[in-house]
């Protein structure tokens, strides 16, 4: 039944109630008028309120009442109601203030709506009368019997109702008009109950509304039993806190210890003992006290008692004292890695500093560099050169801002973030704290962690770092954070400028060489157990090594290529062969490695003419780069394969267009493109490829391949084109000159205004090789072709145009200089 506060439903009035076949329409939302019923009813929409005051002027004051099918419908018209409604009389009208109208309503019998009659000023419609047919039979009694039970149950079981409603149920006889009183105060929906009002048969109405009475019987009866549940545990709760209140008296009078109270007492005792700063002191005090007033057993009291000992835990003030030995760090950090040196400076600076201002902020270094050169394994190297904690944590894959910041701790399994986590580990606030591939972040609808990082490698912000969990500022200027990734562009501009990026280049051969020696033989060694007694590596092995098993930056693939090599030997050692290994020269690796897997493709690959070698820079170093072009019977298109991205493609559009406007100053026939296709071809082509510093080496290949001349098998080149033949600078000129220098090339042709950047290329590599810096494209045909093309015969009229286009070029290279 509903929860309503509706008058009492009186009983029919035998009078017959006399009305027309034509009557205003009331329609009404979220509600039905059952015959018999009393009910409130506010009008507001103009024609209902256009109704209401014309309800004088009308013959007799009955209105017909229909239920809205759609409440949200403003102006509802015959399809928007349900068919049948109730004539209704209006009691009592009462207008407020606003214009609006309370009405008081008595329905009266049922009304089936035949026709909409007028619209305006108000809805009026044709009406049928339909009457309730008699019902004396055995059956509609007992069915009514039932019904007055059920309502009476449901009547003890909401006190909320009048004691009046169950002698009101026993006074109506009638059992249509008993089931129309059941269904008028029924908690129901519209539809359910508009249903009943188009039951005419009064059994079947019956057995409808005793379904729907029966399922809120069943409601409350489940919620009378939750709430005594409830009663019942609330009251164990407050007796059980009574007898421990009781127990705790009692052994305090025994002089007994209360563990609970002994262990808060200790948490008060660590708060005082901490050192906090002010406001984690307050927090902590205010928590403490908290935590007294609760009972042990409560969710509330492992949460407030967790998030204690966090703030307890984590270091507020506990530092380890840094090694100002410029010297011993200097030592520490050659003993660890070989080379490395703009990343040894820029410790050794910070140290230096640090001696001389000692609330210096710690750094934030980003290291850059591919795989395998050592960017973790530094991090370590730099903590034990400075006499500090170390800890690292993986960011590769995290894609979630809670991460780094934590949760709050309205949820549950609530904790802190990986920073804060890192620091209770540390134990102190000055660690050196890693952040491994910070170029891997990932984002969702989750959050951005990197957009999380920006506080926190902030060294302006991050001495007030707000995690979620803790809820109080933390002081990480103390920190020194060392982050690493393999590429840059992935990071986030903001994040990328509160670093201090250091780029570490991959390995010179040299370098490799030494890295090899010093540290990755003896580590294998002792990891598989074998002694220098058992086993000789010489550095002609090592090289052979690295020239003819590897091609990479870095050394993990060396240090697995060593790896293979000793764990052959260990078979040997524990098949019993005890005689000491010597491993030389090629053939000795072959027993363990297998057959070389790299091998100088330079001279193979360039001995006919269209072909060229170039550099490329990627993510894990540089690498070398061979373009071929050939020439077919077609119709002048220019094809391009190997999964070049557009820029790459653009530079070869330029390439072709540059030959094409200087062909007779290369001997190239001028019609070279009406009867013939172009193809240019870069192998390797599952992988992408994309970039502007392929354009020299596009040129240099189709004028070997029209010209018939050779490309020098040991040059290799790089380098942007214009249309006016001028080279433009590139990047990555170091990873590109390694990478070169690695697959035996002699003879490199670099931009001019790349010469700067020499610099920063090891000496003994610069050493090896040789150097043309070019400008122009005539410098890049003469230093990479076996010789000049001749240029085809000039007739008069074309050496006026190439003089006049020649001091066209001088006066615009005049200008742009």
């Amino acid at each position: 039944m509903s929860e309503k506060k509706n008058p009492p439903m009186p009983p029919r009035s035998e009078e017959e109630v006399v009305f027309g076949d034509e009557l205003p329409v009331l329609p009404i939302r979220n509600a039905v008028l059952f015959p018999g019923a009393v009910a409130p009813f506010d009008v507001g929409r103009e024609k209902s309120v256009a109704l209401v005051e014309d309800v004088d002027n009308l013959p007799g004051p009955v209105i017909a009442i229909f239920a809205q099918r759609d409440p949200s419908t403003d102006d509802p018209g015959a399809e928007d109601l349900y068919p049948m409604g109730c004539a209704a009389r209006v009691l009592k009208a009462l207008k407020h203030s606003s214009g609006n109208y309370s009405l008081i309503l008595q329905g009266l019998t049922r009304i089936r709506l035949e026709g909409v009659t007028a619209h305006s000023p108000y809805l009026r419609a044709k009406i049928r009368r339909m009457d309730e047919p008699a019902t004396e039979d055995v059956e509609a009694e007992a069915l009514a019997m039932s019904l007055r039970d059920i309502a009476k149950q449901v009547i003890q079981l909401m006190p909320e109702l009048p004691r009046e409603a169950g002698s009101l149920i026993d006074s109506i006889q009638a059992p249509g008009a008993l089931a129309d009183l059941v269904a008028a105060n029924l908690d129901a929906p519209v539809e359910e109950k508009a249903q009943l009002i188009e039951t005419i048969d009064v059994k079947e109405r019956i057995r409808k509304v005793l379904r729907l009475l029966t399922r809120q019987l069943e409601i409350l009866k489940m919620r009378e039993r939750i709430n005594s549940q409830i009663k019942e545990e609330m009251g164990k709760n407050q007796r059980e806190y009574v007898l421990r209140q009781q127990l705790k008296a009692i052994k305090e009078e025994l002089g007994e210890d209360d563990g609970d109270q002994g262990d808060l007492d200790g948490l008060e005792d660590r708060i005082a003992k901490a050192n906090l700063p002010t406001e984690a002191e307050t927090v902590a005090k205010k928590q403490l006290k908290r935590l007294r007033t609760m009972q042990v057993g409560s969710a509330e009291y492992t949460v407030v008692r967790t998030y204690l000992d966090w703030i307890l835990d984590v270091p507020w003030t506990q530092s380890t004292q840094d090694n100002l030995d410029i010297g011993s760090v200097r030592k520490v950090l050659d003993e660890d890695h070989y080379g490395l040196e703009k990343v040894k400076k820029r410790i050794l600076e910070y140290l230096a500093v640090r001696k001389l201002k000692q609330d210096k902020k710690g750094p934030i270094l980003c290291l850059l560099g591919p795989p395998g050169v050592g960017k973790t394994s530094l991090g370590r190297s730099i903590a034990r050169a400075l006499g500090r904690k170390f800890h690292r944590v993986s960011l590769g894959g995290v894609h979630d801002e809670a991460a780094i910041r934590g949760h709050r701790r309205t949820y549950v399994g609530a904790l802190p973030g990986q920073i804060i986590q890192g620091m209770k580990k540390s134990g102190t606030i000055n660690p050196v704290f890693m952040m491994d591939e910070v170029d891997k972040i990932g984002h969702d609808f989750r959050g951005d962690p990197s957009a999380a990082l920006l506080e926190v490698l902030d060294p302006e912000q991050n001495n007030t770092f707000a995690d979620h969990y803790l809820e109080i500022p933390y002081d990480l200027s103390h920190v020194m954070f060392v982050a690493t990734a393999n590429v840059a562009d992935p990071i986030p501009p903001p994040l990328r400028d509160r670093m201090e990026i250091l780029e570490i280049p991959g390995y010179t051969r040299k370098e490799k060489l030494a890295i090899a020696r010093q540290h990755l033989l003896p580590k294998q060694l002792s990891e598989h157990g074998l002694t220098t007694e058992q086993l000789e590596v010489t550095d002609r092995a090592l090289e052979e090594i690295i020239d003819h098993y590897t091609r990479e930056a870095g050394v993990r693939s060396l240090e697995r290529q060593i790896a293979g090599v000793i764990r052959g030997v260990a078979v040997k050692v524990a098949e019993g062969d005890t005689q000491k290994r010597r491993v030389d020269n090629e053939d000795d690796l072959h027993e363990f490695l297998g057959p070389a897997k790299y091998t100088s493709e330079v001279a193979e690959r360039t001995a006919e003419s269209g072909v060229a070698t170039g550099l490329a820079w990627t993510s894990v170093g540089g690498e070398i780069l061979f373009i071929e072009a050939t020439r077919m019977y077609g119709t002048g298109k220019l094809q391009l394969t190997g999964q070049l991205g557009d820029v790459m493609k653009e530079s070869a559009q330029a390439a072709l267009s540059f030959v094409r406007s200087n062909a007779a100053r290369y001997g190239i026939a001028k019609d070279f493109l009406e009867k013939s296709d172009l193809h240019i071809h870069i192998p390797a082509g599952a992988m992408p490829k994309d970039g502007p510093s392929a354009g020299v080496t596009m040129f240099t290949a189709l004028v070997s391949l029209l010209t018939g001349i050779k490309v020098r098998h040991d040059v290799a080149m790089t380098g942007e084109i214009t249309l006016r033949g001028r080279v433009l600078p590139i990047g990555g000129l170091k990873e590109k000159v390694l990478a070169a220098h690695r697959a035996g090339i002699k003879r490199i042709i670099v931009p001019e205004r790349n010469r700067a950047d020499l610099e920063e290329v090891p000496k003994e590599v610069v050493d090896e090789l040789q150097f043309f810096f070019v400008s122009r494209m005539e410098q890049v045909l003469e230093a990479a072709l076996e010789r000049m093309p001749e240029p085809a015969p000039a007739t008069e009229e074309s050496k006026d145009g190439e003089k006049k286009e020649l001091e066209k070029s001088e006066k615009s290279s005049i200008a742009s200089n």
